[in-house]
């Protein structure tokens, strides 16, 4: 359905693309990793023409992007949804789902609002039609976005890091809509820093780092056993993160007495194993540590306070 061949881009004379080459089949969901600034939004933004590329081929069915005639057909063939949401704040919230409907697809009123209603229900938003988006939070202003470029009736979803402008309580709504929406077989790439959505939705996963696609796979394959150092790295650190950030909520909530017991040992165990492998080797450690804490079954004052002492240092 996609192919890139050699694709470049620079700004100012500094290369972001290099030279990237990727071939996506038709209902693939590609979920494309990576540090910031190294060209993952430069990608998407060169699919549907929103930056003209310095050098390269990208095919979309049979048809060269580059030397398209009818621009806002690749485009409507390709929606996009932003990380800024990109709503029109004089519109209320239906009508910022109608607007190009009538604009680009000719439709009537009656027939852009119809679809317009059916697709703000499927994104759980039906009674906020009427709402300005000022009144919405950032999940329900990002789940608008993604009912208009539904609303277009495109054959890809383009996600530039939908989640990053949001408060992480909002993350979960915006990234239930997307996983409903890669059940309905609909080709995807979503620029995503959120790596337990990435490896449980993607057919394959694009790590890009130097200016290219660096290395790809399934998402097994990518967060079980990547081959390359700079991937394993990438995503040793990213898991660790995700251990910091659920050692926070145990700091309130199960160590908030300042003792860890079995049951929590187990559970930051099961919690860092499936990373062990990954990264510096900080979390390895600390699932070594706990397996031979456990190895009896119990946990000491001792080992209690040698575990919160390493947990207060991550």
């Amino acid at each position: 359905m996609i192919t890139v061949s050699h694709l470049r881009k620079s700004f100012n004379g500094t290369p972001v693309l290099r030279d990237v080459n990727a071939t996506i089949a038709k209902g693939e969901i590609i979920s494309v990793i990576g540090p910031s600034g190294t060209g993952k939004s430069t990608f998407l933004r060169c699919l549907n023409r929103l930056e003209t590329p310095d050098a390269g081929s990208i095919v979309v069915d049979g048809v060269e992007v580059n030397a398209a005639a009818d621009i806002s057909a690749i485009r409507r063939k390709m929606g996009m949804v932003f990380q800024n949401f990109n709503l029109f704040g004089n519109m209320n919230v239906v009508g910022n789902v109608m607007a190009a409907q009538c604009d680009l697809l000719g439709r009537t009123p009656e027939a852009a609002r119809r679809k317009a209603m059916e697709l703000l229900d499927r994104v759980g938003l039906a009674d906020r039609a009427d709402a300005l988006p000022e009144t919405l939070s950032g999940g329900q202003k990002q789940r608008v976005a993604i009912a208009r470029a539904l609303a277009m009736d495109p054959e890809i979803l383009l996600f530039d890091e939908p989640t990053s402008a949001l408060d992480p309580t909002m993350v979960g709504e915006v990234l239930a809509v997307i996983k409903d929406l890669a059940e309905t077989g609909m080709t995807m790439l979503v620029v995503t820093h959120e790596m337990s959505f990435a490896h449980d939705v993607s057919s394959r996963v694009f790590y890009m780092d130097e200016g290219v696609i660096y290395e790809e796979g399934t998402p097994d394959e990518m967060f079980g056993s990547p081959k390359r150092p700079k991937t394993r790295d990438f995503v040793g650190q990213v898991c660790l993160k995700k251990v910091r950030d659920v050692v926070r909520v145990l700091r309130t909530g199960f160590l908030a007495d300042g003792r860890i017991d079995e049951t929590e040992a187990l559970l930051l165990l099961k919690l860092t194993e499936p990373f062990q492998d990954l990264g510096n080797g900080t979390i390895a450690g600390l699932s070594s540590l706990l397996r031979k804490m456990l190895e009896d079954g119990k946990i000491s004052d001792a080992e209690s306070c040698r575990l919160v002492g390493i947990l207060k240092k991550l």
